[in-house]
């Protein structure tokens, strides 16, 4: 598909926004995809390109917290060898079931995260005790969210981050560093399986990736220098989006 200039820069800030966005509180697949139909590319492509350009976005945002010294691989290895095998059930999972289902439950799902979150104001500041062995949580969480990410997406980030806050007792800053890794991971492994389908649109991909790096740059940078009050806001906010997105495509 060949599209105008004018096209073109609105997918390039678009691709900034959503790479912005998604290194803070993970959430920019609900601008890019939408952004790409709105244009008249079918939904298949759509996802496709967006998992093209959101692997530019998470790979940057999580070198950037690697070498800020943000995530311990000796401790999350074992949950990227999992993610990566959850995901890979996920993906040839939905080749056979539709996940109808899953757009009922997933945002009634995201409701309790957002009221937890908001009724619990000190549980995402500071590091506590966790709540469960964090290799039993790797390997269980790695499998669990590593299939829904391969198999349906919206919303991982904010259940990888809920979930690390809530159960290991890290502090909200950590939870979304470790969140990235995890969802690169998750990425790749649906983007291989978009390239075998060939609904890729490698050109506008590439573009908005290169966008993606520099908006996941920013946002991950953010991460480390602002205070976890701002991470929490955005992260409320982009859960809120979520919620209002899904409810919206369901009743529509």
């Amino acid at each position: 598909m060949e599209f105008d200039f004018l096209v073109y820069c609105v997918f390039f800030i678009g691709a900034f926004v959503g790479g912005f966005i998604d290194a803070i509180a993970g959430g920019g697949g609900l601008i890019i995809v939408p952004l790409l139909m709105a244009f008249g590319i079918d939904p298949h492509t759509a996802l496709a390109t967006n998992k093209l350009q959101g692997s530019f976005g998470s790979f940057t945002a999580s070198l950037n917290f690697t070498l800020k010294g943000m995530i311990n691989f000796k401790e999350v290895f074992i949950c990227i060898f999992f993610t990566f095998v959850g995901a890979c059930i996920g993906a040839k999972t939905i080749l056979f079931l539709n996940t109808d289902i899953l757009k009922i439950i997933v945002p009634f799902l995201l409701i309790s995260i957002f009221v937890y979150t908001i009724f619990s104001p000190n549980i995402t500041e500071q590091d506590r005790k966790s709540k469960i062995d964090p290799k039993v949580f790797y390997i269980c969480f790695g499998l669990l969210l590593g299939f829904y990410d391969g198999f349906f997406g919206p919303g991982t980030g904010s259940f990888w981050t809920f979930s690390m806050v809530a159960l290991l007792g890290l502090n909200i800053k950590k939870a979304v560093a470790n969140t990235k890794i995890f969802n690169f991971t998750s990425n790749i492994v649906s983007l291989f399986i978009f390239i075998l389908s060939g609904n890729i649109l490698w050109f506008v991909g590439v573009l908005m990736g290169v966008a993606a790096i520099i908006g996941a740059y920013f946002g991950s940078n953010l991460v480390i220098k602002k205070e976890i009050k701002f991470i929490r806001f955005v992260f409320l906010s982009v859960v809120a989006f979520t919620i209002l997105k899904l409810l919206w495509d369901f009743f529509k």
